[in-house]
């Protein structure tokens, strides 16, 4: 797909997709979103895509959303336009994202970041949710998923006061993954994802499911539901041919069936 706002391009199986406003530090519109949406999806039903990476700008991985789009909004527009709603298809994605944050990651881009499965982040990021210093709070996941990932005491403090953290807090608070040097961040999640694109597929997004199952269902649900989907692996063809793989001590050729 063509976007004034995304570049995307594929290799060794990872979809790449860079946020792409710089006049505005990658803030995010209501088109931007849909086109990173559309695209997601769009390789999601790709069986040559087995992970997708996502990265923004030097300065900004996104600073936002773009308040001048919403500014003079009533509540009623907010409702009828439902902004969020392309945000609940991130949510669906079966393939794993990875996140590589550079610069800052703040509202939109905080929450962006969390949809994501995996974040690696340079040392010059910063996560923050400072909706409240214009008058409103996080919508996209921010009083939730940020919540799940540090604590209730460490997110209160995020959103009520609207102050960022640097990204070694942020790995500290388990928000992130990893920590990276700025020069060495998008080869290290290049990596990152290319070993996740490695991987049999079907376990792959599985095993996805489930980890993220974790966050919404109590203990014995989520046991249940993981069993399930560990015994339905050993109807895939990948399930044969890594156990016997591993029994001749070679290298496995996976092929999503």
């Amino acid at each position: 797909m063509k976007s004034d706002f995304l570049k995307v391009s594929t290799e060794k199986g990872v979809g790449r997709i860079r946020l792409h406003r710089p006049e505005v530090l990658n803030a995010l519109n209501r088109q931007m979103v849909a086109d990173l949406v559309e695209q997601l999806e769009s390789w999601d039903r790709d069986e040559h895509i087995g992970a997708i990476l996502l990265l923004g700008g030097p300065k900004a991985f996104a600073a936002g959303a773009d308040i001048e789009e919403m500014a003079q909004a009533t509540a009623v527009e907010m409702l009828r336009l439902d902004p969020f709603v392309d945000w609940d298809r991130i949510r669906k994605i079966s393939k794993p994202i990875v996140a590589a944050v550079q610069g800052y990651a703040l509202g939109g881009g905080c929450e962006l970041a969390l949809a994501c499965d995996l974040i690696l982040a340079s040392e010059s990021a910063q996560f923050g949710q400072p909706e409240i210093n214009i008058g409103v709070m996080p919508g996209a996941g921010g009083t939730q998923r940020l919540t799940r990932a540090v604590g209730k005491a460490r997110a209160m403090e995020m959103v009520l006061t609207g102050k960022p953290i640097t990204a070694q807090e942020a790995f500290q608070a388990h928000l992130i993954n990893r920590v990276v040097p700025e020069e060495a961040l998008e080869e290290e999640a290049t990596k990152l994802a290319e070993e996740l694109a490695s991987k049999p597929p079907v376990a792959l997004r599985l095993a996805k499911q489930a980890v993220s199952k974790a966050a919404e269902v109590g203990l014995t649900e989520g046991l249940d539901y993981e069993q399930k989907l560990f015994y339905f692996l050993f109807s895939t063809e990948d399930q044969k041919e890594g156990m016997q793989a591993f029994s001749e001590k070679r290298r496995p050729t996976f092929r999503g069936k």
